[in-house]
C-alpha cells in the first residue's frame, strides 16, 4: 500500500509537471512563430505593394501587416539593410496557369524550374497565403493574372526548430532529474504515513491477540454455566456474540498479515483439484439455502503460491456469492487458463447490484447491505481479505455487473 502510495505522489507530480512545462513550451513556441508569421507576412505586405521587389530610397515606410494580405494604417519602419537581408522570389501566372514572367534574381536557392513547382502548388492549394516548405508566400489577382511572391524564412524556421528541440530536449533533462530527486526524496515524504500505517496493522494484530483470551473465557464460563443451570436463551446470545466476535478477531488479524505480503515459501500445487474440493464442499450450504451452483474448471491447471491463501481465497467468493445472492439465484465459478494468467471467477445473480458499490466492495467493513443486516452474517472484511491474498500473490482483482441484476468477481493469476 506504502509502495502504491509513493508511486501514485511521483506519477502525479511528473504528470502536474508534464503538463506545466508542456504550457509553457507550447505558448513560448506559439509566440515565436507568430513572431515569424507576423514579420514574414508584413514584408511580402510591401513586395505585393511595389509589385514584387523593394523600393528604392534610403528609407522604406512598411505598414505593418493586419493578419489578411493587406497592410493597415500606420508604418512600421524597417531597417535599410532589409533589401538586401531578404531572400525573395516571384511568379506571375495566367488564368490558365501559364508562366508569365518569373523573378528569382534574389535568391540563389530557388531555379527557375522549382520556383514554377512553388507557384503551381500554391495554385493547387488555393490559398492566398501560407507556407511552401521554408518559403512563405501571397498569392492575389490583379485582372487576369495570379501574382505569387515567396519570402525565404529558412533562417528563422531553422532557429524556430532549435528552439523547439532545445527546449524539449531542456525539458525532458528537467524531467528527468526531477523524477530522481522525486525517487530520493518521495520515500521521506511518505514516511510517516507508512509508520502510522505498520503501527495501525501492529495495533490490530496485537489488540487481535489480546481479545482471543478474555473471548475464549467469556466462552468457557458460558458453556460451565450451561452445564450448572441448563439451556438459556441470555447464555446462547452470550456464546452467539462471543463466537462472533472471535470471527471478526480472526478476520482482523488474517487481514493485517496478508497485506504485510509476507514472503511466505510459495509451492506449486494442482489449483484445479483445490477449487474443485471447494466447491464441493459448498454444494451443500448452496442447497440449503435454495441456491443453485455449478462450476466450470479446466482440469491439470496448477500454480505456484500459497496453498491455504487460495483455498480461503476461493471459499470467500463462493460464501459471498450465495449469502448475496437472490431467493433461487444462480451462481456459477469458472476456473480456466488464458494465455499465461490463470482466470477465477465467480458469477451469482442477485436482486442488485449497483454501479457505485462496486467500487468499494473490496474496502474494508463496507457492505453493499447498508443495513448491515446480522443475517447474512459477516462483517465487510471477507472481500477486503480476498484482495489481500490476491495483491500477495501479484495478481489482479475486481468486480463487474452487466445488468444490475448480477455480480462478477474475477481473480487472476501468472500461471
Amino acid at each position: 500500500m506504502i509502495r502504491k502510495l509513493r508511486l501514485k505522489l511521483i506519477l502525479a507530480s511528473m504528470l502536474s509537471l508534464l503538463f506545466v512545462l508542456s504550457v509553457i513550451l507550447g505558448v513560448a513556441g506559439a509566440i515565436n512563430y507568430r513572431k515569424i508569421v507576423m514579420d514574414a507576412d508584413s514584408i511580402l505586405a510591401i513586395l505585393r505593394q511595389n509589385n514584387g521587389s523593394f523600393p528604392r530610397g534610403e528609407r522604406m515606410e512598411i505598414p505593418p501587416f493586419s493578419g489578411n494580405g493587406r497592410p493597415r494604417e500606420g508604418d512600421w519602419r524597417f531597417s535599410p539593410e532589409m533589401p538586401y537581408e531578404s531572400r525573395y522570389f516571384s511568379v506571375v501566372l495566367s488564368k490558365d496557369g501559364e508562366v508569365i514572367s518569373l523573378n528569382t534574381g534574389k535568391i540563389a536557392a530557388v531555379d527557375m524550374e522549382a520556383a514554377i513547382g512553388y507557384a503551381k502548388t500554391v495554385v493547387s492549394a488555393g490559398c492566398s497565403q501560407g507556407f511552401a516548405d521554408d518559403y512563405r508566400y501571397v498569392s492575389y489577382d490583379v485582372e487576369n493574372e495570379t501574382h505569387i511572391i515567396f519570402l525565404d524564412c529558412g533562417r528563422e524556421m531553422r532557429s524556430f526548430r532549435m528552439f523547439l528541440i532545445t527546449s524539449i530536449g531542456v525539458c525532458a533533462g528537467g524531467l528527468m532529474a526531477v523524477l530522481l530527486l522525486l525517487s530520493f526524496f518521495s520515500s521521506r515524504i511518505v514516511k510517516p504515513f507508512a509508520e502510522n500505517y505498520e503501527k495501525q496493522k501492529q495495533f490490530i494484530t496485537d489488540a487481535g491477540h489480546e481479545l482471543k483470551t478474555p473471548l475464549t473465557i467469556i466462552d468457557a464460563d458460558a458453556e460451565v454455566l450451561e452445564m450448572d443451570i441448563g439451556e438459556n436463551e441470555w447464555l446462547n446470545d452470550i456464546q452467539t456474540q462471543t463466537k462472533r466476535l472471535a470471527q471478526l478477531t480472526n478476520d482482523l488479524i488474517l487481514l493485517s498479515r496478508m497485506e504485510e505480503q509476507p514472503q511466505t515459501e510459495k509451492i506449486e500445487f494442482p489449483v484445479s483439484d483445490l477449487v474443485e474440493e471447494a466447491v464441493e464442499t459448498f454444494q451443500a450450504l448452496a442447497r440449503t439455502c435454495n441456491k443453485n451452483l455449478s462450476c466450470s474448471i479446466q482440469p491439470m491447471l496448477s500454480m505456484r503460491g500459497d496453498e491455504k491463501a487460495i483455498r480461503q481465497l476461493v471459499a470467500i467468493l463462493l460464501d459471498n456469492a450465495i449469502k448475496y445472492s437472490d431467493n433461487e439465484g444462480r451462481i456459477e465459478l469458472t476456473l480456466e487458463k488464458q494465455k499465461n494468467l490463470i482466470r477465477l471467477s465467480v458469477f451469482n445473480t442477485a436482486e442488485s447490484v449497483s454501479e457505485e458499490s462496486l467500487a468499494h466492495l473490496f474496502d474494508r467493513f463496507y457492505r453493499a447491505d447498508q443495513s448491515r443486516n446480522s443475517r447474512t452474517g459477516g462483517y465487510g472484511l471477507g472481500l477486503s481479505i480476498a484482495s489481500a491474498v490476491v495483491n500477495a500473490h501479484k495478481g489482479k482483482i475486481w468486480a463487474a455487473t452487466q445488468d444490475g441484476k448480477s455480480l462478477l468477481i474475477v481473480a487472476s493469476f501468472l500461471a
